[in-house]
């Protein structure tokens, strides 16, 4: 595919943004200008990656007539098919990203974004597990410079999570993070165990694109707001005042508790955020139900209930079951390492997407 057209057309909305940008009456309208400057920043990249394509395919054409010249076995034809070796990796990943800028953005992808890990299957061990994969993600998160953010917690016994729930901040934290819900397994030797042996325990994450007031709107009468005294860790200032809140969303059923701050009135915006995400989550659920079958050829389905991964510790082995993807680098991974399961993950999606388009 001829790229140059649509990295012209990039470079152009890029010049007209930038344009608008530098009038400061741009800045009246103040969510107008977060979107403008969030298209800024994706279009930025996107010029810069075309950039780098047009170059990358220029040095490839000349290193391939290049080595059409030269003897076969001299130093400058080996020195020409490892450059073309290199350049043909690099023209693919630039050619994924250009891919990405021509397919629709999903809106939710550019926003903040709210993670729910809960211990499933396997007990004390499963709630140990909880708190790796809440260390894991955070972890993830420092490393891309992202804050985050605890909103509410249910420790366990022996220091491992029944339940976290952690907001995540910065830029494309969706779209980095959204295929990490469903069913995460883990196969290990318990520090309980005494005989060594491997048990399997379960935990689900779900990953939720944070609501905006305007996306789903809560009226004061279908609510049942209540304070009590928070529990748990926290400290002395927490655990003795009334800062707990908790909110019962009465059509739906919905309960949602923070405690994790000591100001009840930031228990309470934290609360109320929550509780937009998950009623905009069920609203977006329902409407990709009546299109259940245009979404088979996505990865995975993002439900709660699906396994999409194990984390086998005997074996330093970590499975993606949606994409077949196999790494061995397990102690990495769970140190926060895991764009070499995310990127995998991204571009199975990109291709699926761009086979629907028939580009």
């Amino acid at each position: 595919m001829d790229f140059r057209p649509q990295i012209e057309k990039f470079s152009r909305r890029f010049a007209e943004v930038e344009a608008i940008l530098s009038d400061p009456k741009a800045f009246d309208n103040a969510q107008r200008a977060q979107e403008l400057s969030k298209e800024y920043a994706r279009l930025k990249d996107l010029v810069a990656h075309g950039q780098a394509y047009l170059k990358t395919m220029t040095d490839l054409s000349q290193n391939r007539a290049l080595l059409q010249t030269e003897a076969d076995g001299s130093e400058l034809s080996q020195m020409a098919k490892e450059e073309i070796t290199r350049l043909e990796g690099e023209e693919k990943r630039l050619a994924q990203e250009i891919y990405r800028g021509i397919l629709p953005p999903d809106p939710a992808d550019s926003r903040n974004t709210i993670i729910e890990i809960r211990a499933g299957a396997g007990g004390q061990e499963s709630a140990l597990f909880a708190a790796d994969l809440y260390r894991m993600y955070t972890r993830y998160a420092e490393s891309r410079g992202w804050k985050f953010e605890n909103l509410d917690s249910s420790p366990s016994d022996l220091g491992g999570y029944k339940e976290i729930i952690f907001q995540i901040t910065g830029t494309d934290v969706y779209k980095r993070l959204k295929y990490e819900s469903g069913v995460h397994r883990v196969q290990r030797v318990p520090a309980t165990e005494a005989q060594g042996r491997i048990h399997t325990s379960t935990c689900t994450v779900a990953v939720l694109p944070e609501a905006q007031e305007v996306d789903v709107e809560l009226k004061p009468e279908e609510m049942e707001i209540t304070v009590c005294r928070a529990s748990g860790p926290g400290g002395q200032g927490v655990n003795t005042t009334d800062s707990a809140v908790q909110i019962v969303h009465k059509p739906t059923g919905l309960i949602v508790r923070c405690a994790d701050q000591r100001s009840q009135q930031k228990n309470k915006a934290r609360a109320l955020t929550v509780l937009r995400t998950r009623l905009l989550e069920r609203k977006v659920a329902e409407e990709n139900a009546k299109y259940a079958a245009q979404r088979k050829a996505q990865v995975g389905t993002g439900e709660r209930n699906e396994r999409i991964r194990t984390y086998n510790f005997p074996q330093n082995r970590i499975s993606d079951h949606r994409i077949e993807l196999t790494l061995y680098s397990l102690p990495f991974v769970m140190e926060g390492a895991i764009d070499p399961v995310i990127e995998p993950l991204m571009a199975h999606d990109l291709e699926e997407r761009l086979a629907a388009l028939k580009l």
